[in-house]
């Protein structure tokens, strides 16, 4: 799941399009900014990406700490240019000590080992100095980090400055942070009144949707936190009520698979983090993990998991959560794997793995610990839905190819 993003400059909406191509042509850099946002974006023009780069690339070079960022984001994505995080990267850094989203956006490199060797530690480096600048996202992400202790020993205390620094900065993510890490000290109100601020800051449902944007989605966490805390901590009734906990840590770029694992053998009392279990998989970091990978990397763990699938179908739904249920009545949660397909995804589809870890029969309502939000992860999903995105035929090599619903579970 993309965790980086952008900051676009705001271009009055009311001006014209030939004004800012008028204006652009003369040199304007801020009109020549919002016309690249105006072609990334597809906004009120058609969606070229190479045409973006056209307008972006002399602002960049002109040195603009915005457009170098801007150009980075793209490189790094393969938007309108071959992908290349190790361009990438030179525009993150060179544009980083004016530009918060570029100081972000290189704290994700150096934790995903994106264009550069992985450094912990310097990406939580680098984005605290984002936070400084007021990129509460930043703050928000280094608080999971410490509070994990992922890479890096971990450390509540900073975890707690930090989240503190991303309410101050208003992000949304910071508040169901510091709700967690108040609920996790015993104050439940605290948390309760952080996690209800949050939940008014965007529209929000009975549940949400899992590929909501993640302003969008913390909004959400936030309701379905405080609707979980009647059952975390509640003693699990088969066939009614169940929920495991799960130590959550945050994934980083394209790691979900060996971090829903990470947190998977965590549960099963291994101190290993994301990045630990990816390492012992062939595949790069910063690249999607095969699931027959993540499978023998249990068994360097000394770990016991095996895969097991279900049809696609309706039947098959009925089975795999009836199966799941008495997994999580036992106080065992599995990891599946999700697929999303729409336009909006590079050739129509992406995948997602996370852990499922409760249910709430009455409602029937599934509990999920997904490592792309924020910590503690924990979100709702209606049976409908579970139906619909508990689905894959590119969780690995064993899948050869052909739509089952897999889940990863301890083998007994």
């Amino acid at each position: 799941m993309l965790l980086a993003s952008v900051v676009p400059i705001r271009a009055d909406d009311d001006v014209p399009l030939k004004d800012r191509i008028t204006k652009a042509n003369r040199g304007d850099s801020r009109s020549q900014m919002a016309l690249a946002y105006c072609y990334r974006d597809g906004k009120g023009v058609k969606r070229d990406y190479a045409e973006a780069m056209r307008w972006a690339h002399p602002v960049a070079d002109q040195g603009d700490a915005g457009a170098m960022d801007f150009v980075g984001w793209m490189y790094f994505q393969g938007l309108g240019v071959k992908r290349s995080p190790e361009i990438a990267v030179g525009y993150f850094k060179a544009a980083a000590g004016e530009s918060a989203t570029a100081a972000w956006n290189l704290g994700q490199c150096y934790f995903a080992a994106q264009g550069v060797d992985q450094n912990v530690p310097k990406a939580l480096a680098t984005w605290k100095r984002a936070a400084t600048m007021g990129h509460g996202r930043s703050a928000s992400t280094a608080a999971m980090v410490y509070l994990a202790g992922e890479g890096i020993a971990p450390d509540p205390q900073e975890a707690r400055k930090l989240a503190e620094r991303a309410v101050e900065l208003n992000d949304p993510s910071g508040y169901v942070v510091l709700g967690e890490l108040q609920y996790q000290a015993g104050d439940v109100e605290k948390a309760r009144a952080s996690w209800t601020k949050v939940s008014k800051m965007r529209p929000v449902g009975r549940t949400g949707s899992p590929t909501q944007p993640s302003d969008r989605m913390a909004a959400q966490q936030g309701a379905d936190l405080l609707k979980l805390i009647e059952y975390r901590g509640r003693k699990a009734e088969p066939g009614q009520f169940a929920l495991v906990p799960m130590p959550h840590i945050h994934q980083g770029w394209n790691n979900c698979g060996a971090t829903s694992c990470a947190i998977f053998a965590r549960s099963q009392g291994k101190k290993v983090g994301g990045w630990d279990v990816k390492r012992l998989c062939p595949s790069p970091l910063g690249t999607g993990t095969d699931w027959g990978d993540l499978l023998k990397a249990s068994s360097k763990l000394d770990l016991h998991w095996k895969l097991v699938t279900f049809a696609p179908d309706d039947d098959g739904f009925d089975k795999a959560t009836a199966f799941a249920r008495t997994e999580l009545d036992a106080g065992r949660s599995l990891v599946i794997d999700f697929k999303y397909t729409g336009p909006e995804y590079p050739g129509g589809e992406a995948g997602h793995t996370l852990a499922l870890v409760g249910y709430i029969a009455k409602e029937d309502l599934y509990i999920l610990c997904n490592p792309a939000i924020a910590t503690p992860g924990l979100q709702l999903m209606t049976a409908k839905d579970l139906k619909r995105y508990w689905r894959s035929d590119h969780y690995g090599a064993i899948s050869k190819n052909i739509l089952s619903r897999p889940a990863i579970v301890r083998d007994r």
